[in-house]
């Protein structure tokens, strides 16, 4: 289902999901926005955050998710790379007793895997679903676009096998929130991620079939019929310089 995020609402179906991924653009504050009302329905027990390490969730225990300057204080968000926490705030303060559990990839195995491959690093190979030849066509095409066109070609296959060890290890961190606080688990990330035919949703259906999932994907527009997520919202475009202009 497409909508447009202003003029609809939206409830947890009734037959309510385990685990709910919900994608976004990372610098839209609208998606955001969107997640922590969406947090706040779902009261999940575990919010599970691409942007965090273990570490930096672990530093998160006994932090009050409330107070904004002294949750990003303890979560060291200031210099990560990632935007404004101000953007991300209000999806903790959405569920403020849920656990905080950080899904991020160590860069270390991320390069191990572009050298040798994803199923050579991850901890569950359960949790690596097999790519067909078509998929790892459009896999490469699509790592080709996002970056521009400024990658050399045999840099793709390497880029293809992070994805799929980062969707490998979200959908971990998201089972075993799950198993320890009984759900329902919220997971925040990037739209790539939350797709149901080779993301997160799609490695937990693999590994763990008996686990409901629902998936969100969060665009700009315009999205094409049959996008691969159980919802898709779609949101005003932002003002941005291009984005093209860091490969040149």
């Amino acid at each position: 289902m497409i909508r447009a995020a202003i003029l609809c609402l939206w409830a947890v179906p009734a037959a309510a999901q385990d685990i709910f991924v919900l994608g976004e653009l990372h610098d839209n504050p609208a998606h955001h926005m969107e997640q922590a009302q969406r947090v706040a329905l779902i009261e999940p027990t575990a919010l599970v955050f691409e942007m965090l390490s273990p570490e930096q969730a672990a530093a998160s225990v006994g932090a009050d998710l409330l107070d904004r300057l002294a949750l990003e204080e303890a979560l060291g968000w200031d210099g990560s790379g990632w935007p404004d926490f101000a953007m991300y705030h209000p999806v903790f303060a959405s569920a403020p007793g849920a656990m905080i559990y950080g899904a991020a990839v160590p860069r270390e195995m991320l390069s191990a895997a572009m050298d040798e491959g994803a199923e050579t690093v991850v901890a569950r190979p359960d949790l690596l679903p097999p790519v067909s030849d078509a998929e790892w066509a459009a896999r490469i095409a699509l790592q080709g676009q996002v970056h521009c066109g400024a990658l050399p070609e045999e840099m793709l296959p390497g880029m293809v096998e992070a994805q799929r060890v980062r969707d490998a290890g979200f959908a971990h961190v998201a089972l075993e929130a799950f198993d320890e606080t009984g759900g329902p688990v919220v997971v925040i990330t990037g739209n790539g991620h939350a797709r149901t035919d080779w993301g997160v949703p799609a490695a937990i259906a693999r590994a763990r079939p008996d686990v409901e999932v629902f998936a969100l994907g969060q665009f700009e527009g315009p999205v094409e019929e049959g996008a691969p997520f159980d919802e898709v919202v779609l949101t005003e475009p932002m003002e941005r310089g291009d984005p093209c202009e860091a490969f040149r």
